[in-house]
């Protein structure tokens, strides 16, 4: 799409709409996989950016009457890319439905990872979070599901968990957005009752212990919580007021705390994913961009809230972009070249988004103007409505006592029930709750509320809201915008960045309303196909012309054709191109030429063609130029053996002659030289290195030494000064990374007797390992520290070659295989995994480690000095002071050691998935017993209260059991004695 077939690189964006459950989340699935397996980077961005995917599933859809993964969401993906890989993403969320978390209609669940969390969770983990039966809390309605139902959510908890690794969470800020989470059911099971007294309401007997367990699930204190539900402090003239709450304000901000938080936290997954896949750029290289629209279908319930009146708005829109690229701009451009064209009618939907969007006396205008005054209610919305938009076509008042209204949208007439859509639109919150929040001992919570809301309801963790003087007066927060005006900024937003790109159209059409595979419904399909526009689509493709390019433009993509240089833009050029191809069916207008969809395939072959005659001159040429320079080597090096040739039969025929005419002379007897004995070295003398022998110009002539052409460029490879820096830059890097090893991951990998797995090896080369695994059966493997980086590389004994496969470390200290779509805890766990599941895309199985050959062996210095020094960890001498262990050198190893811890900094510092791998993985060391290890296992900042409010609980309901038990007893005693 970017460049492809002859194209010129362009951002494009692909827009998937459709109705509710007619397939859009599954083809943004399926279309991401296939632009990650085009793309085949070596590196772990494209899984990590698969695996996006599951994890704004579980927390952004849920079941409804339409479908039973419904997107309560949208999302834009924008995937960067330069030389056709991919560099970097980013996801915008738009309109996530928070009122799913506190009131679900019939049939209907809350978002999936409640559920998933109860299917998932081992038993001691619920009680971590502070989590009992499912069907004690309000907020999922009691509804769980059958046993294998619960299977299958307990597999998609582990998918989230993975996911969550995979994108590169920490595991400190899962357990506390999973305590988040649960803080949010518990709140929910908090209900009030009137103060008897003072008129005031309090926190029901039997819902003590659930405000006590939110309280430690959210990190914060009970009574703060407690005032924030039940009453509003304010000051006025510096005098300190207290306002109760009647029972509804406290179940309203009851509600509202736990749509807000819920919301607050899916906004930071969404700001964390876009930190963790932020682009790795050059920025001397163009950019590209695909941006793939995945946004929630159009909705007709038997109730429709103003959820359902912003996500047909957004249809609305979209529908209105169709039809200007489909439609308006494809005609007009007809008209404008002048040419024979019978202009098609199509629904231009233009007047109901006037109707919802206009200003001043639009909807949401209206809907805005409304939610400012304290007064307004529900009613009054609609007789304003109802006033304002008499007479309009597209609107209808509703009838009978019913509070609500209709809209005849481009899909049909929908009706809307008015309830709830002010408070909706005002997204309220007591302020108290923002400060309560900020102060949390859980750093999450406290990141989400000191964390500011864009114009488009976007969460920025790394800006401070801004604190409004006297907003403690109101029992509004903080925020000033509507949910509806972030929602039509958000949708401005939007629109302009998918006007700036070439855009492609996905049509989803769903076969039956009984959510049924393999069955069609006629009726069902055809009214989508009609109110969609798509009919008149396939009347203006069969007629029209798709693509449409200048004159300059076309010249410039295909003069290659015309098999000659300086092709001008000119129209006279762009005739003589098509006149000397086969092509059919085309227009010549003013500016332009015009096609039909299948042209552009038919000129990519003619491009093809003559890329392929270049390759094959390229080739040809390339081989000339290679077998001259061959030719002409080889008789440069036959010369240069011939001339050696005649110097040494000169040399050996001056010899000869020299030894003739010695033996004429009289000599006198050589004396036999004694034979000299090693004298031993004196300990304040070094031993002096052995004398080289010097060797002969007759017999060590070679073009690299003994050069006997001195005027003769001599060919060098490499200084000795170059030599030297590069043999010092690896010694260096090889010491920095045993460093890294024995820091961060020795005791990780050590076993609890002290030794190291069979299957790890010291730092050895990938000629070593292979050379290790040649003789052993098919399914062997050995894991070995790399050299020129932090991290693993495992080796395996294929059927006739060995394959490497690399392990990289990923900042949260998750393991991963490059290329896999899981990872791992440990290392050990990873070689388990794959002892029972084979490693992609080959599917190979480990089946038997490799083993250390001996102690003595150089390869395993490493391991053998971290075995001895393994106390270390103990506290007898902790790690900072020991030396690394290395085999580069013995003459300084202190000065070595500090080279290599500086490299080290360096080297981490210039790679950005290790900045801060030493203090995360100091935290995350592996203990020495059972009782550490839980010492160090993350857990939510108040496990001790959450503890205690889960047993209070289990206590007041075993009494109130009993109680109705006994009653009943009681009631039955007295039934069987009045026959008596």
């Amino acid at each position: 799409m970017l460049g492809h077939r002859g194209g010129r690189p362009q951002s494009q964006c692909i827009v998937i709409s459709g109705e509710s459950g007619a397939g859009k989340t599954e083809s943004t699935k399926l279309l991401l996989q296939h632009i990650m397996n085009l793309c085949k980077g070596n590196s772990q961005l494209e899984q990590q950016i698969l695996q996006v995917n599951p994890l704004l599933e579980a927390f952004g859809n849920a079941q409804t009457v339409m479908n039973d993964n419904s997107s309560r969401f949208g999302k834009y993906i924008q995937l960067h890319f330069q030389k056709n890989t991919v560099q970097g993403a980013k996801l915008s969320e738009y309109l996530l439905e928070k009122s799913r978390v506190v009131q679900q209609d019939a049939g209907e669940r809350n978002f999936h990872i409640f559920y998933y969390m109860f299917a998932g969770l081992s038993s001691e983990e619920k009680e971590i979070y502070g989590l009992l039966d499912p069907s004690l809390y309000r907020y999922i309605s009691g509804r769980f599901g059958t046993q294998d139902v619960a299977q299958r959510w307990k597999h998609k908890y582990q998918e989230v968990c993975n996911a969550l690794d995979m994108v590169g969470f920490q595991e400190q800020e899962q357990v506390d957005m999973q305590a988040i989470l649960a803080g949010v059911l518990s709140l929910g099971n908090v209900t009030f009752e009137p103060e008897e007294s003072n008129g005031s309401v309090k926190v029901s007997e039997a819902s003590r212990g659930w405000l006590k367990a939110a309280a430690g699930q959210f990190g914060v204190q009970e009574d703060e919580l407690l005032k924030c539900l039940i009453c509003t402090m304010s000051v006025t003239r510096g005098e300190q007021i207290q306002r109760f709450h009647t029972q509804q304000q406290a179940e309203d901000a009851r509600d509202s705390i736990a749509k807000v938080a819920y919301g607050r936290v899916f906004g930071w997954i969404v700001c964390k994913i876009n930190e963790l896949l932020a682009e790795n750029v050059d920025r001397e290289v163009e950019l590209g961009e695909i941006g793939i629209l995945d946004i929630f279908g159009f909705e007709n319930f038997a109730v429709n809230r103003f959820e359902q009146l912003c996500i047909n708005l957004a249809n609305e829109q979209l529908q209105h972009f169709f039809n200007h690229h489909i439609f308006q701009l494809e005609q007009a451009a007809y008209k404008e070249e002048e040419l024979p064209w019978e202009t098609i009618t199509f629904n231009n939907n233009e007047p109901i988004l006037n109707l919802l969007l206009a200003k001043p006396l639009g909807l949401l205008s209206l809907l805005d103007e409304q939610s400012a005054f304290p007064q307004a209610t529900d009613k009054t919305f609609v007789d304003k409505l109802n006033s304002s938009f008499k007479g309009n076509l597209h609107f209808q008042p509703g009838r009978g006592r019913v509070l609500g209204f209709s809209i005849l949208h481009y899909a049909g007439k929908v009706q809307y029930t008015a309830g709830g859509f002010l408070e909706k639109n005002r997204d309220t919150l007591p302020a108290s709750i923002r400060g309560l929040f900020i102060n949390s001992i859980t750093p999450l919570l406290s990141v989400l509320f000191t964390a500011t809301i864009s114009r488009t309801g976007t969460l920025m963790p790394h800006m401070k809201a801004k604190v409004i003087p006297g907003a403690d007066n109101k029992f509004n927060s903080t925020r000033k915008q509507s949910a509806g005006a972030q929602f039509r900024h958000s949708l401005m937003v939007l629109m302009e960045r998918m006007y700036s790109a070439n855009p492609h159209f996905v049509r989803c059409i769903k076969p039956n309303r009984q959510k049924e595979p393999g069955v069609v419904e006629s009726q069902v399909v055809l009214q989508q196909l009609r109110y969609n526009g798509l009919l008149e689509t396939i009347r203006i493709r069969r007629d029209g012309f798709s693509w449409r390019p200048s004159f300059e433009e076309f010249a410039e993509r295909y003069g290659i054709l015309l098999l000659k240089q300086d092709v001008s833009s000119t129209k006279e050029s762009c005739l003589e191109i098509l006149q000397s191809t086969e092509l059919t069916g085309w227009l010549c207008g003013k500016s332009r030429l015009f096609f039909k969809y299948w042209h552009q395939e038919q000129l990519a072959k003619y491009v093809q063609r003559l890329e392929g005659a270049a390759v094959v001159i390229q080739k040809v040429f390339r081989g000339f130029r290679c077998r001259k320079s061959y030719l002409k080597l080889v008789a440069e090096l036959r010369a240069q053996a011939q001339r050696l040739q005649e110097e040494a039969k000169r040399e050996k025929s001056r010899q000869l002659a020299m030894e003739v005419e010695a033996h004429k002379r009289i000599s006198l007897p050589v004396p036999i030289p004694q034979k000299r004995h090693p004298q031993p070295c004196s300990p304040d003398k070094p031993p002096q290195p052995p004398v080289p022998r010097p060797r002969s110009k007759l017999t060590e002539s070679t073009p690299f030494d003994n050069y006997l052409d001195p005027s003769a460029p001599r060919p060098v490879l490499w200084t000795e000064e170059q030599t030297g820096k590069e043999a010092k830059m690896r010694k260096l890097q090889r010491g920095a990374t045993l460093c890294w090893f024995k820091e961060t991951q020795a005791q990780k990998v050590m076993q609890d007797d002290g030794a190291f797995p069979s299957w790890l090896h010291g730092m050895i080369s990938r000629r070593e390992a292979e050379n290790l695994l040649s003789d052993k059966p098919l399914g062997c493997f050995l894991v070995r520290i790399s050299q020129s980086r932090p991290g693993y590389t495992l080796t395996y004994r294929g059927e006739q070659r060995c394959r490497h496969y690399m392990i990289q470390v990923q900042p949260n200290v998750r393991y991963v295989i490059l290329g896999e779509d899981r990872a791992h805890a440990s290392l050990t766990e990873l070689v388990r995994y794959h002892q029972t599941v084979g490693i992609q895309p080959f599917m190979e199985i480990l089946t038997v480690p490799c083993g250390q050959k001996s102690s003595e062996s150089l390869d395993y210095e490493v391991l053998e000095c971290l075995k001895q020094g393994a106390p270390a960890a103990k506290g007898e001498t902790p790690p900072e002071v020991q030396p690394c262990p290395s085999s580069l050198s013995t003459s300084r190893p202190a000065l070595q050691s500090r080279a290599a811890t500086v490299l080290r900094h360096v080297w981490f510092k210039n790679n950005n998935s290790f900045q801060s791998q030493e203090s995360l993985d100091k935290s995350r060391t592996k203990p020495s017993s059972g009782e550490e290890r839980g010492s160090q296992r993350a857990f939510p900042r108040l496990r001790s209260s959450i503890r205690l409010a889960m047993q209070e609980i289990q206590q007041f309901s075993s009494v109130h059991l009993k109680t109705s038990v006994q009653s009943s007893c009681q009631t039955h005693s007295i039934e069987d004695a009045e026959p008596k």
